[in-house]
């Protein structure tokens, strides 16, 4: 990094504003986006969002496999809620699942055995 000079501080202050500036608007520009997320969904606007079959969602549904709201006769779905269930499905890669083997039996070898 280096030494600013006195005559240097105002162009590295104005630098400094345009770049706090353009973050400001990156967040703004997610914060409008998440709203969103929480948009209310019809059975049929679920079903094309999951790219499923309404007859598919409904049996999902029944067999309580998909988080749903009930009002009445009517279904409903949380945009967000069905973006979760989605990722709460994705399958680890081998890389991640030997990762995984791998820091377990480190940390296995760290504890002494309690038999």
């Amino acid at each position: 990094m280096e030494t600013l000079t006195f005559e240097q501080l105002p162009q590295a202050v104005t630098k400094l504003h345009e770049k706090l500036n353009s973050i400001e608007q990156l967040l703004l520009g997610r914060h409008e986006q998440a709203p969103q997320l929480d948009e209310l969904l019809s059975v049929s606007q679920a079903a094309k969002f999951l790219n499923l079959s309404v007859p598919t969602l409904y049996s999902k549904v029944s067999r309580k496999e998909i988080p749903v709201n009930k009002q009445g006769k009517r279904l409903y779905f949380y945009k967000a809620e069905l973006a979760q269930w989605i990722k709460a499905g994705r399958k680890k890669t081998a890389a991640e699942l030997q990762q995984e083997a791998t820091d377990f039996l480190a940390e296995r070898k760290r504890k002494p055995s309690s038999f």
